[in-house]
């Protein structure tokens, strides 16, 4: 990972995650199965393809990070993950342990490493580099996960999270993760609220730099965390439409002249700069841009993964509240 852009396109973010998955337990009376038991299952992925497992996957892969965040949260180590050091530099809410092995990078997994791994299974997203799912898939079987839907990121996220659970067996985990964050979308909402800054306009973006310009990722109308924001109560300024799949739309300093006087919040990476603060600092239409007159920039911590599960986005909803109160 080199810098932000090579985390995610505009037009497509390609990852695979990899991950164990849980035990079996105890049938509650009877004969009755638990979700975990030895039964066959089968998942229907995002391709509409149907998935036949002989049972509860117990060693998975994959080549996103939101596939890996969502085995992590579900309780399941994965057995293998793409770029492991990208991982731990981008996504703090569902560390890995030292035990998962490195298959490469995101959209070019090493075919060979995952064959030598006795895996159940392997999650990707759809942007693996041409023919590489097709290998993939001749050893392994695969489940393909969005890697994000910009017309509703938040039921995007939760319908790869339950494929996940109910190929991974822990179903009841991913319910308490669906309940634990709508939870924290009504907390951070009803605090918005008490701030009384129900409808406060808030531009998000990264950003990176390119040749010695600043390009600007405006986290437009349907991306992820848009969504989340939308949720707690606050409204996305930015007037340029994003890509169909991540919301993710592309401008420079002097397209933030589009943008009335609203709170600027921003998310870059220690390990990668910050290009905000360190190119555009002198920068003149910057310096005059309302929001940075008047002190409405807000960077937000690090490693809060923009494209992840629950768990990163109930990051973001702690961090907004944060930025309001700052």
């Amino acid at each position: 990972m080199r810098t932000t852009r090579v985390i995610i396109s505009l037009s497509a973010a390609a990852a695979l995650s990899l991950a164990g998955c849980g035990t079996t337990e105890e049938p509650a009376s009877g004969d009755e199965q638990t979700a975990r038991g030895g039964d066959p299952i089968t998942v229907v992925d995002s391709r509409g393809k149907e998935v036949k497992l002989d049972g509860a996957a117990e060693r998975v892969a994959a080549t996103e990070w939101n596939g890996v965040e969502h085995l992590v949260s579900l309780g399941v180590m994965p057995v293998a993950v793409s770029d492991i050091k990208g991982y731990g530099q981008w996504t703090s809410a569902a560390p890995l342990d030292d035990t998962p092995k490195d298959i490469g990078t995101r959209g070019e997994p090493s075919i060979d490493t995952l064959g030598s791994l006795n895996l159940d299974l392997v999650i990707v997203t759809d942007s693996l580099v041409e023919g590489a799912l097709e290998q993939v898939e001749a050893k392994v079987p695969v489940i393909v996960i969005k890697g994000g839907d910009a017309t509703d990121g938040i039921d995007s996220m939760y319908e790869s999270l339950d494929m996940i659970a109910k190929a991974t067996g822990t179903e009841d985990e991913a319910a308490k993760l669906k309940s634990d964050f709508e939870a924290k979308l009504a907390d951070g909402k009803a605090e918005v609220e008490k701030l009384g800054m129900t409808g406060e306009q808030v531009a998000f973006s990264d950003a990176f730099v390119d040749a010695g310009t600043v390009s600007i990722r405006p986290f437009a109308k349907g991306s992820l965390v848009s969504d989340v924001f939308e949720r707690i109560g606050l409204e996305n300024p930015w007037p340029m439409k994003g890509d169909p799949v991540y919301g993710l739309a592309q401008a420079d300093v002097e397209g933030l002249r589009e943008l009335p006087d609203v709170r600027f919040w921003y998310m870059v990476n220690d390990a990668f700069g910050d290009p905000y603060t360190e190119v555009l600092a002198n920068n003149a239409i910057w310096k005059n841009l309302p929001f940075v007159k008047g002190g409405k920039v807000h960077r937000f911590p690090d490693s809060l993964w923009m494209f992840g599960g629950p768990k990163s986005m109930s990051q973001y909803v702690d961090a907004a509240i944060d930025a309001l109160k700052a």
